[in-house]
């Protein structure tokens, strides 16, 4: 009997697992809570056209997530553009690219400057041969780069990131990232938008005679030893030969039986949220697809100039901007109005952009996400938790996986595939008693 495996969520982890399975032969229902596919990949629609409500793009590493658009036939519909990165300090814009940008980045003295510039080049090696698992961001930046350039400079990037724990987040995380990107880079995405994509994996996975279903909340998850019970919250529930949850550790706690919540990893990390504003504007920016924004008198953090890499007329003529603060999902900012925060971000945009009038926004919208990254601990690589859950049917694929790596829809696929990888191998393997018929038979 073919075995049925369910995959709970919908994002793209979810979607690049019960691809991988659904490839493989096996009978998989994908269980999205939403009504829309992409966890942070979902969309909303703006004169007609589809747009991400939070920011994406492809980097020239992520091979993995490269090798999945392959497959369902996204990959040629990925355009490439160099991207620049700007700074935006004390309200000054500055370029951040070149040698000559950083010599002439004046909030940094000169000496700092030419020593940010060659421990930048050469982090990544320093890095190598050294356990940065066990080693604060903190005190592995401050040691290379100096006490200015850590306070003036990477403090308040890293804190934009990750709130007040910033400098006690493994160091690893930095040099794993530094390794996907950098400040002058190619750039990709796809020419119909993530939701291109999406559609195209949901695709494959009817067409290999999976099944997808999105407004499917799971309200409790059994799962033993020899099988699991998937309750909706309609009341439905779906008998399955294995589950994967691809939800963040805290959703699935607060689904699991009495029997299973014991079994579930006690690691409880926690996890930055984002405030997410995005604005359709009459004109553009500075041209810099990424500037951090720092001592500027904005609650948000950075600046994404989205239309820099994907051209105006994915949005009607109009320039796509993002602004983000990353916060805990309890936080007074988390839980206000969003037309309140639109209202105030609006008028920061405009008071960081003096040439941008009000007349120039064109649409204004805000958009959530309480679970976007956990804040690792240091030694997570050790404590980081198994995907298969003892004496269950139940594998992780989570976000609190992906450590080392950052999350990404490429570490996301790099997961799904090897979470897939390990339950094609427990589907396949015979039990003992036909391990036991296969070995006589063989000795015949």
């Amino acid at each position: 009997m073919t075995p049925r495996v369910v995959v709970i969520g919908g994002g793209i982890c979810g979607l690049a697992t019960a691809h991988r399975l659904v490839r493989a032969g096996v009978a998989v229902t994908l269980l999205e809570a939403s009504d829309q596919l992409g966890g942070l990949g979902t969309f909303f629609s703006s004169r007609g056209r589809s747009v991400e409500r939070f920011y994406h793009c492809v980097m020239p590493t992520d091979s993995a997530l490269l090798a999945l658009l392959d497959e369902v036939g996204a990959r040629e519909s990925v355009g490439w553009r160099p991207t620049r990165m700007g700074m935006i300090v004390d309200g000054v814009h500055r370029p951040f690219n070149s040698a000559l940008d950083l010599l002439r980045f004046r909030p940094l003295s000169l000496v700092n400057r030419i020593r940010f510039g060659v421990i930048s080049v050469l982090l990544r090696r320093l890095g190598k041969g050294k356990d940065l698992d066990l080693m604060r961001t903190e005190d592995w930046l401050r040691g290379l780069y100096g006490d200015e350039v850590w306070s003036l400079l990477l403090a308040p990037m890293f804190g934009a990131k990750f709130g007040s724990a910033f400098g006690d987040v493994p160091a690893l995380y930095l040099w794993e990232r530094l390794g996907r990107e950098s400040n002058k880079s190619v750039r990709g995405y796809p020419s119909g938008g993530y939701k291109s994509v999406i559609d195209a994996l949901r695709a494959a996975i009817e067409a290999g005679g999976g099944e997808v279903r999105t407004n499917a909340a799971v309200r409790l998850l059994e799962a033993g030893p020899d099988r699991a019970l998937v309750t909706l919250s309609d009341g439905e529930t779906i008998e399955a030969d294995h589950v994967v949850s691809t939800v963040p550790l805290p959703a699935l706690r607060a689904i699991a039986d009495a029997d299973l919540a014991p079994r579930l990893p006690d690691v409880r990390l926690p996890y930055q949220g984002v405030v997410n504003t995005l604005f359709f504007l009459r004109k553009p920016l500075s041209g810099h697809y990424w500037a951090p924004v720092l001592r500027s008198g904005t609650e948000f953090d950075g600046v994404i100039e989205m239309s820099a890499l994907t051209d105006t007329e994915l949005y009607g003529g109009r320039h796509l901007v993002y602004v983000m603060h990353y916060t805990d999902r309890e936080s007074a900012l988390y839980r206000e109005d969003d037309s309140a925060i639109a209202a105030r971000w609006t008028d920061q945009l405009l008071s960081l952009h003096k040439g941008l009038s009000r007349d120039d926004v064109d649409e204004v919208h805000v958009f959530k996400a309480p679970f976007v990254e956990p804040v690792y601990p240091l030694g997570y690589l050790t404590a980081r938790p198994a995907v298969e859950v003892p004496g269950t049917r139940l594998l992780l694929a989570t976000t609190a996986h992906v450590y080392p790596n950052v999350t990404s829809w490429n570490s996301s696929v790099e997961l799904a595939d090897s979470v897939a990888d390990r339950l094609l191998h427990d589907i396949r393997r015979p039990s003992t008693q036909e391990h036991t018929a296969w070995s006589a038979e063989s000795a015949r």
